[in-house]
């Protein structure tokens, strides 16, 4: 989700309040099997004009070794250009909305690993041109990687953000080389959004209501992720309220969520018809998501042990 389609007026990047520590958490997970490469996840409707630039960029990501595009259900060329410009492209028949295509390329990520962890991935190539495993699949799977190395991590991306897709670098590096767990966009401004900011405030109290943790821009899609926190967060709200409840699903967990500055850019959504049809959306979504997580309590928070000199 673009976090600045919905915006609180007057906030300029400069006007951005410094991101507040998150509190030692009991549970942190953490450990030697730390992911080595990344594969991007791009939910793609529509953007036959936008999806080619978008992908070559995710593709040229330090360690990223494998881009999906899901298709949910364009009516344009999107699946045909993205599989030129070297995406594996999942197709949906219609539109099954951002969390199903969300799921259908980190299904599809699950399976390459799966296949390289048992035989380099030769096998999983010969099931896939016989019957596919993943509904709509096609275009080739590339063998990269170990066949004993570690899940990938998840890069998701929007299918409009083109060039400046290779500013979320700073998220594969914070997951990669950091120790990370969640490394969520901190995107600037975007030129010509418009919103009034209801959805972000909705989603933003209820992050906080539920963990104690206050993100910046608590509707920002892009994410990168290891697969333990990706398979933490299931099931994950329907819609356009998967950010909020990937949020506070992976801080109750226990994992290390943090917010990264990424020069990112991406059609913003206007203040017209549609624009306001797709806010309303939101945060019905958004409300839905936090509905079904109020049982969940923020996890024991462990005060800092005062050190001596």
């Amino acid at each position: 989700m673009d976090p600045e389609e919905e915006t609180e007026p007057g906030t300029t990047p400069d006007e951005r309040r410094e991101e507040p520590a998150l509190p030692h958490v009991e549970g942190i997970v953490g450990g030697p099997d730390r992911p080595t490469h990344v594969a991007v996840v791009i939910p793609a409707k529509d953007e036959a004009e936008r999806i080619e630039a978008t992908v070559r960029a995710a593709a040229g990501i330090e360690l990223v070794d494998l881009v999906v595009v899901v298709d949910d259900g364009s009516t344009d060329a999107t699946a045909a250009i993205a599989k030129g410009a070297g995406a594996v492209v999942v197709r949906h028949r219609s539109n099954q909305g951002k969390a199903a295509a969300m799921l259908t390329g980190a299904q599809l990520v699950a399976l390459r690993d799966e296949a390289e962890r048992a035989d380099g991935g030769d096998r999983f190539s010969e099931e896939l041109l016989a019957e596919p495993r993943v509904a709509g699949h096609t275009g080739p799977l590339p063998v990269i990687g170990a066949a004993d190395a570690p899940p990938r991590a998840l890069l998701f991306l929007d299918g409009d953000m083109q060039e400046s897709a290779a500013e979320a670098a700073p998220l594969v590096d914070a997951v990669l080389r950091d120790g990370v767990d969640m490394a969520i966009a901190l995107l600037p401004a975007q030129e010509g959004a418009a919103g009034f900011g209801m959805v972000v405030k909705t989603s933003r109290e209820g992050i906080k209501r539920a963990t104690g943790w206050e993100p910046q821009q608590p509707l920002s899609g892009t994410r990168c992720m290891t697969r333990e926190v990706w398979e933490a967060c299931q099931p994950l709200a329907p819609g356009w309220g998967v950010e909020t409840s990937l949020s506070i699903d992976a801080v109750n967990a226990g994992f290390w969520v943090k917010e990264v500055p990424c020069d990112l850019h991406h059609r913003a959504t206007g203040k017209d018809l549609r624009g306001q049809l797709h806010r309303a959306a939101q945060l019905r979504d958004v409300m839905r998501a936090l509905a079904r997580r109020r049982h969940v309590q923020p996890p024991e928070i462990i005060p800092e042990e005062p050190t001596g000199e």
